[in-house]
């Protein structure tokens, strides 16, 4: 029904930015509620942030202030961007939508 494909994470060293892309297809995205969340090694799948589709955003406590979420529903797609990214940022990062699809994620790793 509804694909969901990220792009934009790599390696980037801690204090540098890096922004995520989520571009839908497959279901009428304008009424979608999306998420971002992040899987590190050995630890939980957590929530990173969600923005509804008219633009209210809620994020955890771990990334306030660094990270912004924001959508383009004439483009079908969703962003993540991060500044001050810090080495306990690293994970795979996954676009959701709340009606219960996932994207495969991209790796962002924070490193010197």
């Amino acid at each position: 029904q509804v694909q969901l494909v990220e792009s934009g994470g790599g390696l980037v060293q801690p204090g540098g930015s890096l922004r995520l892309s989520c571009a839908a297809s497959g279901s009428i995205f304008s009424l979608a509620i999306m998420g971002w969340y992040r899987q590190a090694p050995g630890k939980q799948r957590e929530l990173v942030g969600i923005i509804s589709s008219g633009g209210h955003i809620n994020y955890a406590d771990s990334v306030k202030g660094r990270f912004t979420i924001s959508r383009d529903n004439a483009k079908n797609t969703v962003y993540l961007q991060m500044n001050s990214l810090k080495p306990e940022d690293t994970a795979v990062y996954y676009c959701y939508d709340v009606r219960g699809y996932w994207g495969q994620g991209t790796q962002v790793t924070v490193s010197s």
